[in-house]
């Protein structure tokens, strides 16, 4: 799939053209699946040639096929995350997008040991949707998530409300749809800090303690998949906010 801004004239971006037509090395009339990332997607053809990437003043693809819309699946899953170092902040973002995430985001935390602040953050934030725009067109998206950030938790809580956002720590509840946002925190977990009583609920994902940027992943599979309807909801009784009873 290739994201366009307007399927009714489809023109890909210089990067995707050059993706199509060098790296794919596409032929005159080959079939091309082009989406809005809003939900929307046709069939189209490609018109380019190798030495000729696009015909003087027309588009590079030519739509071919009915608009079809689809739904966003409901209730919108959203999982913030503290990035870590090296490219590992790129992976998640990748397999979230892959998995359905609807919302991605990028949090600050006490004990976070890699800080995006200022220009950097800007710069990262821009990758990352980079990232996300291009595992969506991999895996044939026709929704994609939106990255945003840098937030605290309060913050994202604002932006999900009025869906309760929901921390990842161990000892909480199992995963549901009926908390559809989930906070990961760094390497060394959550701060008591951001652990108060009364606080954020806490949901558990399994015995284990799991790498900070798996459990991102793991909390954005679970989600998705109980939305789905591909796996059910284990049911408990709700314990407190600190996954006490």
């Amino acid at each position: 799939m290739v994201y366009v801004a307007d399927l009714d004239r489809p023109t890909p971006d210089a990067a995707d053209a050059h993706h199509l037509g060098h790296v794919l090395r596409l032929r005159p009339g080959e079939p091309v699946v082009a989406g809005d990332g809003l939900g929307r997607w046709r069939l189209t053809r490609y018109r380019g040639t190798a030495r000729r990437p696009a015909p003087d003043g027309e588009p590079l693809l030519e739509a071919d096929g009915p608009l079809t819309v689809v739904p966003r699946p409901t209730p919108p899953v959203t999982i913030g995350f503290v990035p870590v170092k090296g490219d590992k902040p790129e992976w998640v973002v990748q397999k979230l997008t892959e998995a359905g995430v609807d919302r991605i985001a990028v949090l600050r935390s006490a004990r976070a040991v890699v800080r995006w602040e200022g220009d950097r953050a800007a710069r990262s934030i821009e990758r990352l949707r980079r990232v996300a725009r291009e595992a969506g067109a991999q895996s044939r998206s026709p929704w994609l998530p939106e990255v945003v950030g840098v937030l605290d938790l309060a913050g994202l809580a604002g932006v999900v409300a009025p869906a309760p956002l929901a921390l990842a720590h161990p000892g909480g509840d199992p995963p549901s749809v009926a908390m559809p946002a989930m906070a990961v925190g760094p390497e060394g977990g959550w701060d008591d800090s951001e652990l108060t009583p009364g606080g954020f609920p806490v949901v558990g994902l399994g015995p284990g303690i799991l790498r900070a940027e798996t459990a991102a992943v793991a909390s954005g599979l679970l989600l998705c998949a109980i939305r789905n309807g591909l796996v059910g909801e284990v049911r408990r009784p709700p314990s407190g906010p600190r996954g006490d009873p």
